[in-house]
């Protein structure tokens, strides 16, 4: 750190000490003379050494961290960033990506892969019926009557049981009912983020939590995703200088690349929030549809700091129409999210949370999932069959442990997934494409795939419709 110490500042000059301080310390880690993640001398000694007031080194470093060329740690001192300012990502901006909301996938009589929600005919409607007339039977006009804004205490307590099987323990106090998985991201949103605050996702994401994201003006920062979760590395240097609200993440089944995280990643994103002092919103995106004997293992079960705000739709397994999820939040933010949820519709449906939490606690909802995880996987198996025989020559991906989604991508780039929508609607065949989910031409040569809602005669007809297509 030698180089430091030959700095000479002009106190003649009209330009002010610590901006010379600042600009000659970015040329000495221009010239590679101070290295990444080297430390810069503490203030008061550097002080000494030029013979100026603490304050010119306080503003100096102040001024080098708003850059983002150094970043500093409480007690450590100040280090140079390992991410060259030309190499910062740009945030991403809410009209490269708006387009996506105004797509249109209910075609009559197609072959729908863009849909991830089941057929109506596998809806448990005959079990609701029962627990609807259950709960009037019971509860009279209460079941109709305001409902307290965290949530009807008795399925606040079915939900802490029924998150025991993916070991997460939490208590009532902690549990907030909401309309659904966005509503979730939405009060997040709004509770956390103000003008200007940083969301780390993940590269590429679900579109609605952007534009959940973008309506509070927050920066959106993406770190590429692969086949094991988050780009670590890239993520720990961008924490050092960038320092996020929150990290939005799917550790299962991620939308739209369907890539689960690895049990290291977990235990190194945990560490990392704690150590940044962030938030990591995880996203429950069907964790229960897996097809192999794996325990599934959320971020959330392994959250000895509290970090993690875990966002789970039951809707979205069960009936979409719903409008029932929950989020188990940490104790430090919980006032602050009961206070958003009130302002934004005080409360969700009291009648449909008495009926859920009957559905719930007595058994019907585990045996509808048992039901649906059997259906999907048997699509799943076949899906990925036709793709092998058909597809293999055109696409490569990664089969996914489970979910009701599969992420495909193009081997030839002369055609876009957008055009090969195109064609395939021409065959009434529907796929999403990959530009749905990032900004410009992210994603042009990816398409998703949804088995949830085909039935499974009609999924290697539509496959070999795709590779007709691209053939």
């Amino acid at each position: 750190m030698e180089a430091v110490y030959n700095i000479k500042l002009d106190k003649s000059s009209d330009i002010p000490l610590y901006q010379q301080l600042s600009e000659q310390i970015t040329l000495l880690i221009e010239q590679g003379e101070i290295v990444p993640n080297e430390k810069l001398p503490p203030i008061r000694k550097l002080a000494e050494i030029l013979r100026v007031n603490n304050v010119t080194v306080i503003n100096a470093y102040k001024n080098l961290e708003s850059k983002k060329i150094v970043y500093s740690h409480v007690g450590s001192g100040t280090f140079v960033s390992e991410i060259k300012l030309s190499e910062l990502p740009e945030p991403v901006l809410k009209n490269e990506y708006s387009a996506g909301f105004s797509i249109d996938f209910d075609i009559q009589n197609a072959i729908n892969f863009a849909k991830s929600t089941v057929n109506p005919d596998l809806f448990p409607v005959e079990e609701f019926k029962a627990v609807f007339n259950e709960v009037l039977d019971r509860d009279l006009g209460n079941a109709f009557s305001y409902q307290e804004s965290q949530g009807y205490m008795p399925l606040r307590s079915e939900i802490c049981k029924d998150l025991l099987k993916y070991n997460i323990k939490s208590s009532e106090d902690k549990i907030q009912i909401i309309s659904g998985a966005q509503q979730g991201i939405d009060i997040i949103s709004k509770s956390m983020l103000g003008i200007g605050d940083v969301v780390f996702v993940e590269k590429p994401t679900y579109y609605g939590a952007l534009g959940a994201f973008a309506s509070r003006g927050a920066q959106i920062v993406e770190i590429d995703m692969q086949p094991d979760g988050m780009d670590m590395d890239r993520l720990e240097s961008l924490l050092k200088v960038m320092r996020p609200k929150l990290i939005y993440i799917m550790s299962y089944f991620q939308t739209p690349t369907c890539y689960s995280y690895c049990l290291d990643k977990k235990y190194r994103l945990l560490n990392l929030a704690a150590k940044y002092d962030t938030y990591i919103l995880e996203e429950d995106n069907q964790n229960e549809f897996i097809y192999n004997e794996e325990d599934i293992v959320p971020v959330k079960a392994m959250d000895y700091k509290n970090r993690v705000i875990y966002v789970k739709s039951y809707s979205k397994s069960i009936m979409p129409g719903l409008r029932i999820g929950f989020m188990a939040l940490p104790k430090k933010i919980l006032n602050q999210v009961l206070s958003i949820k009130y302002t934004t519709d005080i409360a969700t449906s009291g009648f449909i949370q008495r009926a859920f939490e009957l559905f719930l606690s007595s058994g019907g909802y585990d045996r509808h999932i048992s039901q649906m995880r059997e259906i999907f996987k048997v699509r799943y198996n076949t899906a990925t069959k036709a793709i092998d025989s058909y597809l293999s020559p055109y696409i490569d991906y990664i089969p996914p442990v489970g979910g009701v989604n599969l992420w495909l991508n193009l081997r030839d780039k002369h055609i876009s997934a957008e055009e090969l929508s195109q064609r395939l609607l021409a065959e009434n065949v529907i796929i999403t494409p990959g530009s749905l989910y990032g900004a410009g031409n992210e994603n042009k040569f990816s398409f998703r795939l949804s088995y949830a809602g085909v039935d499974n005669a009609y999924i290697s007809m539509g496959i070999k419709k795709i590779a007709n297509a691209l053939s």
